[in-house]
């Protein structure tokens, strides 16, 4: 789109949008704004607005790309998160790339989300959380809520699970069981506890994250992309690219016999283990291990010191019948919905809930627009490091401008400059960071290890079949530099990330409290600083006692709610962008459908989620 014409959500509201709401007037510092007069919209227990100037939108040259890269940069470092290492192996591990266009359509509403919420931080300067304790019932209400919504982001799985790669070095190659507890915990502290030093001393919080997301994408991507060069397959890469397109794909449960010929004809065997398989039959529990009265364990049924979750009729240790199936095909009466296999719902949707981001950790997307000095952060500041950073100010207030025939151009340049950065940088890493995991799964991982993988595995449940392939095909001291490098992969994911996730956790309850509460904001603007460092400390002493739980449950307990916050989320910023912002700064109509849309698929997710993990889902289904 050429720099002279406006992309479509910045034209102006059609005549069918509503009239901008009543509004009191504030009075603008005159230095800042001149004569205008900043409207005075939504809950009154939140400070009016300031008024200013827009800046000039940077010009995006081949010289300066680098530097000009935002938020995008810091979030596509996290693209290859907690999961897509650990729930991508286990989803396309067993069901192939069949289901990757749940992943598509999360990645695709997270973008049009980060850009939106962004919207409104040109606008005021304000992150999006802001915006949201601006709108009615007011901040008491909606701080309340708020903390509920991403109660799931504050568990410290990415630590725990960053933890099995390190234990795996230590213990020479042999992943850590349950015997291994202490060795687990310790070093799940400790990489907690150091994932929170850039965020204390490393300048200027943003620069920090930058450069550890920096080197993080420049060795993961690397090695990554070498193992799809030269030793994946053209298969592996066509299965992965259609199933982000396989709209409508869903889990069942059926024979491999798909004709009912009683013979394996091409295509029928799903995992291509020569057999002709069936459903295996899944028993329940049958052993009651804490004397409560609820069977909670299976007891060994063919005498061979393992317990038995299924009938195994071919001995190879994966129960058979799991494949996928269109949605569509179940309306023409092929297969009904009761062939739907639920068993794995809560894997899916939280790697379609961490696809991109997940949950409310998009939100510092608009903190990050701000601290950058993007459109009206310019005016407002930043939040500096808790210790040794510089005497950066943080306005207690944003700052909006006066929309003129002047400042619309400056306006177009900004939203195109925050469309770039997301389209150019974090949904192609976001993509990525699918396909490449995905690619280790499909090509590197027998279906039984992917079945089987536990909670304490999964970090590192591809490394042995990555050495495997490459020893078969290149030598013994190759093949091991690939397991080393698989397992270090898995660390660089999980650790590196837990310091953005924890930045974003802080960052966007730290602005939250800064604007909403009446006692923070007679707080000098330059013990921002401060204000960050409490709330950091009371997430590390939360964090520590998180971690005591299994790192399997901790990933589940944060995911479970993920969907459902971004689902109102994403409501809730259609409200806000067409409530706060002048009409002709508005989203076009298109954009607002797009993300009711978006919100309505992340809340379906999540509700799925909550039903499985809870149970009421199995009460349900049958």
């Amino acid at each position: 789109m050429s720099e002279e014409t406006p992309p479509p959500d910045d034209m102006n509201s059609t005549s069918e949008e509503a009239s901008a709401p009543e509004s009191s007037p504030t009075t603008a510092d005159e230095s800042s704004g001149g004569n205008f007069e900043a409207p005075r919209i939504g809950s009154t227990e939140m400070p009016a607005w300031n008024t200013g100037e827009l800046i000039d939108a940077p010009t995006f040259t081949k010289r300066n790309w680098f530097a000009l890269l935002g938020p995008g940069l810091i979030m596509g470092g996290s693209a290859i998160g907690g999961g897509e290492w650990l729930l991508g192996p286990k989803v396309t591990g067993v069901y192939g790339g069949g289901l990757l266009w749940l992943a598509t359509l999360s990645i695709l509403g997270q973008v049009i989300y980060n850009i939106e919420i962004s919207r409104y931080t040109l606008y005021s300067g304000e992150p999006i959380f802001t915006g949201k304790f601006r709108m009615m019932p007011g901040p008491r209400f909606w701080v309340v809520a708020y903390l509920l919504f991403d109660f799931g982001s504050v568990f410290p799985y990415l630590a725990a699970n960053a933890a099995t790669p390190v234990a795996t070095l230590i213990k020479g190659g042999k992943v850590p069981g349950p015997d291994d507890f202490w060795l687990m915990k310790g070093l799940a502290y400790a990489i907690f506890l150091g994932a929170l030093v850039p965020l204390l001393f490393g300048g200027k919080i943003y620069r920090s994250l930058k450069a550890v997301m920096t080197f993080k994408l420049v060795v993961v991507f690397g090695f990554l992309l070498f193992l799809a060069f030269g030793y994946s397959k053209i298969s592996t890469w066509t299965e992965i690219s259609a199933g982000f397109v396989s709209f409508g794909k869903v889990p069942v449960l059926r024979a491999e016999d798909a004709n009912g010929n009683g013979r394996l004809d091409p295509g029928e065997d799903w995992d291509d283990d020569g057999w002709l398989d069936v459903i295996e039959e899944e028993y329940e529990p049958d052993v009651d291990t804490d004397d409560d009265g609820v069977m909670d364990a299976w007891s060994d049924r063919d005498g061979d010191g393992e317990p038995d979750k299924f009938n195994d009729v071919d001995e190879d240790d994966y129960r058979d019948g799991r494949n996928v199936s269109s949605i569509w095909s179940m309306f023409g009466g092929e297969r009904g919905f009761k062939d739907i296999d639920f068993t794995m719902v809560g894997f899916i949707a939280a790697l379609a809930a961490i696809a991109g981001s997940g949950g409310l950790s998009n939100t510092p997307t608009s903190n990050y627009t701000r601290d950058q000095g993007w459109g009206m952060g310019h005016h407002v500041g930043a939040i500096p490091s808790a210790i040794g950073g510089h005497d950066i100010e943080l306005s207690h207030t944003g700052t909006v401008f006066e929309v003129t025939e002047e400042s619309l151009p400056r306006w177009r340049g900004w939203y195109k400059h925050v469309a770039r950065d997301q389209l150019a940088v974090w949904l192609p890493s976001c993509f990525v960071g699918i396909a490449l995991p995905a690619m280790l799964s499909i090509q590197f991982l027998d279906y039984a290890d992917a079945d089987a993988g536990d909670s304490w595995s999964m970090a590192v449940m591809t490394a042995e079949g990555v050495r495997k392939v490459v020893s078969a095909e290149s030598g013994d001291g190759l093949g091991a530099f690939c397991w080393f490098m698989t397992i270090f992969c898995g660390f660089l994911v999980l650790a590196p990330t837990m310091s953005s996730s924890a930045d974003g956790i802080i960052r966007r309850w730290v602005d939250a409290f800064w604007t909403s509460s009446a006692k923070l904001r007679a707080m000098d603007p330059k013990h921002i600083k401060v204000v960050y460092l409490r709330v950091l400390v009371c997430y590390a002493i939360f964090g520590c006692f998180a971690l005591s739980l299994d790192p399997g449950k901790l990933i589940q307990y944060a995911t479970m709610f993920f969907n459902v916050a971004l689902g109102i989320s994403c409501w809730h910023t259609v409200a806000i962008n067409t409530t706060l912002l002048p009409k002709p700064l508005r989203p076009h109509l298109l954009i607002r459908g797009l993300m009711i849309l978006a919100g309505v698929y992340f809340f379906m997710l999540g509700s799925l989620a909550v039903l499985k993990t809870t149970g009421l889902l199995e009460k349900l289904t049958g």
